[in-house]
């Protein structure tokens, strides 16, 4: 299989000063696939506890947040597929207001949906492909209402990962669905800020670096070697932008991969799934960063939705990112490529195998 999660990179463009994307120079648009085996191996782990410990702490459900999409979209959707295969629209999102500012130098308020998947499990839920949509992608927004019930109108020309910071949950799936024509039949949203809780349930997660960190901007410093790390340094750890590399999103995205991969090796040394009071902690931390929709809005729910995909083999799940090419007005930023979209939305859509050709984008070379 050529497209799986051990391959590198994702589309979406970097900038080097930190701040939020407003059209002024930036990087070219990279591959980033690093980003889409964080965000499915901590969806693993979550349902994963989820579906442990369900049955003895019915009290973690209020931990969970849900949002009702099917009430804020209406009856104006995509029909639902004509078999038992499942659409699941997955947000990584970094949260940097409030207490959550402390995950770098605080100068960004609000949240961006970092990473989006569209994750296609077709009948039979024994494989699964995950479709990446770069946050850097121009779509057309359309006209939804926002989580505080405020009408916003059609948009063209929106960078996608702007839709969740102005839109809510229910735009971005609405958005998604319009590009698509695919319905969603379920949201899942994580915040990465959640780690904090989970690394200091954990006691600490142990890391190893092969050079010095050094933050001017936060003030991280983290000497070349193996650390174990509370829950607020192992925020400044995956946070931090300009003590690695050149100061762009790559070096941070490859600490949050050693980071995330720390972790699920910590749970692992640990066993933390044959002790109860342990497992409970964890879990508690675990669902405290997790937001779906309604139809899995509670533990119960949830730990069914889990035990189904079972099955699934995340080390062979098939991962693309939506092809896109470079927009001709504006170099930095990256628009769907045709008939390359069509091919693989169509083929998700009739649960077939996705071709070669749709897996091809022109503004990677690949």
């Amino acid at each position: 299989m050529s497209h799986t999660l051990t391959e590198h990179g994702a589309g979406g463009s970097h900038r080097k000063d930190g701040g939020a994307d407003d059209g002024g120079p930036e990087r070219p648009p990279r591959r980033r696939r690093v980003w889409r085996w964080v965000l499915l191996a901590l969806l693993v782990l979550v349902l994963a506890l989820g579906g442990t410990a369900w049955w003895l702490y019915h009290g973690l459900d209020s931990n969970l947040n849900n949002v009702d999409i099917d009430k804020s979209l209406g009856k104006d959707r995509p029909e639902k597929l004509p078999t038992s295969g499942q659409n699941i629209l997955v947000l990584g999102s970094d949260s940097r207001a409030g207490a959550n500012a402390e995950l770098d130098s605080g100068h960004v308020s609000g949240a961006r949906s970092d990473t989006a998947l569209v994750m296609h499990i077709p009948e039979g839920r024994s494989r699964a492909t995950a479709v990446s949509i770069p946050r850097d992608t121009l779509v057309t927004r359309p006209a939804c209402t926002t989580g505080k019930g405020r009408q916003l109108p059609e948009a063209r020309r929106q960078m996608f990962n702007s839709v969740y910071s102005l839109g809510g949950p229910a735009c971005v799936v609405k958005t998604v669905e319009s590009m698509s024509g695919i319905r969603m039949d379920h949201y899942m949203e994580v915040d990465f800020a959640g780690f904090k809780d989970l690394v200091d349930a954990l006691g600490g997660v142990r890391v190893t670096t092969e050079e010095d960190i050094h933050d001017p901007k936060s003030g991280f410093d983290l000497k070349a070697g193996t650390h174990r790390l509370d829950g607020t340094k192992s925020l400044r750890f995956v946070r931090t932008r300009y003590g690695v590399g050149d100061g762009s999103d790559l070096g941070r995205i490859g600490l949050q991969q050693k980071f995330l991969l720390a972790v699920l090796t910590e749970v692992q040394h640990q066993d933390v799934l044959g002790s109860p009071r342990k497992l409970y902690r964890v879990a508690d931390a675990a669902t405290k960063s997790l937001t779906t929709d309604s139809g899995i809005g509670s533990l119960t729910d949830l730990a069914r939705f889990g035990r189904s995909l079972k099955g699934i083999d995340p080390g062979s799940m098939e991962t693309i990112m939506l092809p896109v090419r470079y927009d001709t007005q504006d170099p930095n930023r990256v628009v769907a490529a045709h008939p390359q979209s069509e091919q693989l939305w169509k083929a998700l859509h009739t649960g077939q195998p996705v071709p070669e050709s749709a897996k091809k984008s022109p503004a990677t070379g690949g």
